[in-house]
């Protein structure tokens, strides 16, 4: 055999058992444990939970069918466990991936009693509560490709409608709950659909369940999917589950697709007394090798793109904002659509420009942020605007829809929220009465669950650096949608906290370790909810203290105060009169104080906020003096030099500080 020939076969051959030994362990997805309730090594629960893991990793478990559950001892020590594998998998693959699953609970989630684990190929779920036959769509994780549709985006958008709407109708009528199915979208692309849920759901709680994640995708994408306890719902331009193992029916051909190319294959004849054998060597094994190749290429290339989404972006250069073409809009539309920024559409003002009200000729209402020229600081925003928001996706968070880029013009072009920002109804002596408690402990859940989002949930690990009242807007139903990504940073995938010399933020809101040396976490996002918090609650601005004679400092001083002296109540905002819960309010004080800790360490992450806020039951820790509180230890001690007085924690002045440099 040739030289050029052996290196063909080695390189596919290497390549073929490579991608069998990176097979082998399943692709991990995400996993839950909510850090609530734990159990002792040598407990009851820990037995029982053993128990389970080994029960459903035996050599006897139901891989065939891809799905089952246990159960072992008895409240308050049960546990309950179950595995999904997906259904177009070989029991052989689903025995490798629950096997997998359980060792790596331990790793991921030590001394849990409740946990979710998500892989590609199956997921594993247990806890100390009753999960059978119950249909659960929290805690679940969307992801994916950053690539927008760029061609056809109406008929793409109903074509994965329509194909997945189908598959939910057929995996929850099925006995499997499980669906697969492709469809044509171009001459060229197809679109392939996948659908499950657990087999223990009735049909109607399957299909509420993928028809609910069917419509959280993020349709406009190349790639999207969605994953929660109960169900799971995926859609791709390319073929992500096995076809060989899955019926799919047969979709007609668009009217504008060109009739299939069909390709006839004959064998020659022998001729008598020819070299017959030797002409189809020569003739079939080198097309056999090139053939070979270009999978092996082909594959390799898919298997990089595919797994794009999954990375985090840490850097990006500016020219990449200019490749974004389906986001830009032409200077002249916008202009038109504000006509012409005049004063009546203006919005409001911020530390880099003016936002104002835009209108399309389709009427759609958008809103514009149009930063200013002389700004030193605004290129910098711009990008970081851009890269930042583009990624994002959640209910929570106001929405990137483009971009301008043309000349002197740095503009923004966001989904329009009609009742303006939170600081609008809060501090405002006729506004703030539309806000009752009910609506505010909406919008305070709803701001938790957004960071939540950039901290965790997102592909991205972001730290927003300037939560405040004036940074969340509120729609048409009063929920908050946090917005002003300027400042923002993003966190490379194992990386816990930053140092930065250009301290970015607003005074009053920033926590004592970021305003006085420029450290900044998810932690410093902690303190500044926790601030805004106490003004939703309070309905006072945290700098208004310092407008007092008799000032207690700042909004965090005065609450601690109150606390310490048994009168929390005290604290609440007038205008709710008696209409609200006592237990209820008290609670959110109580986290709120945990969140404006000085100690870092002592602040919760904000998946505990969430389940502290949903959860009323779960015991909170006992919070100690604030962060900038004037009888703090920092203050004894010393540690950030001289001692801070009451001047140096105030702030009258609510603009965005983007060029302090700390001490």
């Amino acid at each position: 055999m040739s030289s050029p020939t052996t290196f063909v076969f080695l390189f596919i051959f290497f390549y073929l058992t490579s991608s069998r030994a990176s097979a082998q362990d399943p692709n991990y997805v995400y996993h839950v444990c909510p850090n609530t309730t734990t159990y002792a090594r040598n407990s009851t629960y820990s037995t029982n939970l053993r128990t389970i893991l080994s029960s459903l990793s035996s050599p006897n478990a139901s891989y065939t069918t891809g799905f089952q559950n246990a159960t072992s001892g008895r409240a308050p020590d049960r546990v309950t466990g179950l595995f999904l594998c997906r259904g177009d998998l070989s029991p052989e693959v689903c025995r490798s991936c629950v096997s997998f699953a359980v060792n790596d609970t331990f790793n991921l989630c030590p001394n849990e009693k409740k946990m979710t684990l998500y892989y590609d190929e199956c997921m594993l779920r247990y806890s100390n509560g009753n999960i059978l036959s119950t249909l659960n769509t929290k805690g679940g994780i969307i992801l994916y490709n950053t690539q927008n549709v760029t061609s056809n985006q109406t008929e793409f958008r109903d074509l994965v409608l329509s194909t997945m709407n189908q598959a939910a109708i057929e995996a929850s009528n099925s006995s499997q709950k499980f669906d697969a199915r492709k469809a044509n979208f171009t001459a060229f692309q197809t679109l392939y659909g996948l659908v499950q849920c657990t087999p223990d759901l009735t049909s109607q709680e399957c299909f509420r369940c993928l028809n609910w994640t069917i419509n959280e995708l993020p349709i406009e994408k190349i790639e999207g999917r969605l994953i929660v306890p109960s169900c799971s719902s995926r859609y791709a331009l390319y073929a992500f589950y096995n076809e060989s193992t899955v019926r799919s029916p047969p979709q007609p051909q668009p009217d504008s697709a060109p009739p299939p190319l069909i390709v006839s294959v004959s064998s020659p004849r022998p001729r008598e007394g020819g070299n017959s054998s030797l002409i189809i060597t020569a003739v079939v094994v080198p097309a056999t090798l090139l053939f070979l190749l270009f999978v092996a290429v082909f594959s390799f290339w898919a298997k990089r793109k595919r797994t794009i989404y999954k990375k985090e972006l840490q850097h990006r250069d500016w020219n990449d904002i200019t490749s974004s073409g389906s986001l830009q809009y032409d200077f002249k539309v916008i202009e038109a659509a504000t006509d012409n920024f005049s004063e009546s559409n203006k919005l409001g003002q911020g530390g880099f420009g003016k936002v104002y009200k835009g209108t399309f000729p389709s009427g759609k209402q958008v809103a514009v942020k149009r930063l200013s020229k002389t700004s030193g600081q605004g290129e910098r925003e711009f990008e970081n605007e851009v890269t930042v928001v583009a990624k994002l996706q959640h209910r929570s968070l106001v929405r990137l829809l483009g971009f301008c880029l043309e000349r002197e013009e740095k503009i923004l072009v966001y989904e329009f929220v009609p009742n303006k920002s939170l600081d609008y109804f809060l501090f405002d002596s006729t506004m703030h009465s539309q806000l009752d408690w009910t609506k505010r402990y909406k919008i305070i859940g709803g701001i938790a669950r957004g960071i939540l989002y950039l901290h965790q949930d997102s592909r991205l690990t972001i730290i927003h650096r300037d939560l405040k009242a004036g940074n969340i807007l509120l729609d048409d139903d009063m929920n908050p949608k946090i917005a002003d990504f300027g400042m923002a940073r993003i966190f490379g995938i194992d990386q816990i906290e930053d140092n930065t010399r250009r301290v970015v933020g607003t005074y009053g809101y920033m926590s004592p370790e970021y305003a006085m040396s420029g450290q900044f976490s998810m932690k410093s996002d902690i303190y500044s909810f926790g601030v805004l918090v106490l003004e939703v609650i309070s309905g006072k601005q945290n700098s208004s203290f310092c407008q007092l004679d008799d000032s207690p400092g700042n909004l965090v001083t005065y609450t601690w105060r109150l606390w310490r002296n048994g009168s929390p109540l005290e604290l609440v905002d007038p205008s709710f009169q008696d209409n609200y819960r006592k237990e209820e309010i008290t609670r959110c004080i109580h986290i709120a104080l945990l969140c404006v800790q000085e100690d870092v360490e002592d602040r919760p992450t904000m998946s505990e906020i969430v389940y502290m806020l949903t959860t009323r039951s779960s015991p909170l820790a006992v919070p100690q003096p604030p962060g900038f509180f004037l009888g703090s230890r920092r203050e004894q001690v010393g540690r950030a030099g001289p001692s801070m007085h009451a001047s140096a924690i105030c702030s009258v002045d609510g603009a965005s500080i983007t060029s302090v440099a700390p001490r």
